[in-house]
């Protein structure tokens, strides 16, 4: 199997669907002429024209509203946002326009649309461009987040959002997109409610999503050295989420640590402990915990974001409370 850039995977993902359905464009900033902020659509131009790979101008709010009217009318856009810090200009066109209108037209109007681009923190960018956002899209009825991991997951996940009928939100990581990775050459898709056990195990389940899995793998080898053998799950979509195989791991496991970029309150983790609570109360033997990013606009100085993400140390502290070590 090749090993191809996650910017190559999604890459691939928006130019095998745009050749097999002349419905699907690209818009947003840059996405034309420089080739995409990222590279990830370098190329598109050429092939597919300029009535299909479309530059914007900084208006997040403009542009986001002409995708929803695209998609009700039978298009179906991929909007990228530079990072979705700025998906905040456009948010009354996701929430009160997308994700909405098939409920609110009595099911005579579908929405097809894909929102993609950068989540979270990518180094010294300050507090305002380095926010995570995935619980307030997961929290409205109407949308589908998906946060991938990997470049399989990207391209897998992004070519199934792109055919869904409903709003996706398609959120990335701009630390990742230089990232390698296995992908197949031959067509492949990935359901968007299914978790991935990607490492088993019988002594703690660690979850996590998007580039989290790093940390959350990265403390399940450490903890393979004093012979603590951690399940990690990767939920590849947050709205929904795949519960099913968070409750069977955890019977397994009687324990789970929840790995999540975001702030505590009101988080994906905190949905997830009290699910789990809910449908698996009898198999735990340990308070569900979660590593998150600190309760603060995240700092510039890079000592001081250091102490503010979740890490490795935090993330085997959490795991060895659960185990009471």
């Amino acid at each position: 199997m090749r090993t191809i850039q996650f910017r190559e995977a999604l890459r691939e993902a928006m130019s095998e669907e745009m050749r097999r359905d002349p419905s699907v464009f690209l818009m947003g900033e840059e996405v034309a002429e420089y080739n995409g902020a990222y590279k990830v659509s370098q190329g598109m131009l050429d092939e597919f024209g300029a009535e299909r790979v479309i530059d914007t101008p900084i208006a997040e709010l403009g542009f986001a509203g002409i995708g929803v009217g695209a998609a009700v009318n039978g298009l179906r856009p991929i909007i990228e946002f530079m990072t979705f810090n700025f998906s905040l200009v456009a948010i009354d066109q996701v929430i009160n326009s997308a994700a909405k209108i098939m409920s609110m037209s009595g099911g005579q109007y579908t929405c097809p649309i894909v929102f993609r681009g950068p989540t979270g923190n990518a180094g010294m960018l300050s507090s305002q461009h380095s926010q995570n956002f995935e619980n307030w899209y997961a929290n409205t009825p109407g949308l589908k987040v998906v946060v991938p991991s990997t470049p399989y997951d990207a391209k897998g996940l992004l070519k199934s959002a792109i055919r869904d009928p409903d709003p996706v939100i398609f959120m990335e990581s701009e630390l990742m997109y230089g990232d390698k990775g296995e992908v197949p050459e031959e067509e492949y898709t990935l359901p968007l409610d299914k978790a991935n056990v990607v490492r088993e195990g019988k002594n703690v389940t660690i979850v996590s999503f998007g580039k989290m899995m790093k940390i959350a793998l990265s403390a399940a080898d450490e903890l393979a050295k004093e012979g603590i053998e951690a399940e990690v799950i990767d939920l590849r979509s947050v709205r929904p989420i795949d519960y099913g195989t968070l409750v069977e791991s955890v019977k397994k496991t009687n324990r789970m640590v929840v790995v999540e970029e975001a702030w505590p309150l009101a988080s994906i983790s905190s949905e997830l402990a009290y699910n789990v609570q809910r449908y698996a109360f009898d198999y735990l033997d340990a308070p569900v915990h979660r590593v998150t990013n600190a309760d603060v606009p995240l700092p510039y100085a890079p000592t001081l974001i250091d102490a503010a993400l979740p890490n490795v140390p935090r993330t085997i502290k959490a795991v060895k409370a659960v185990l009471y070590r």
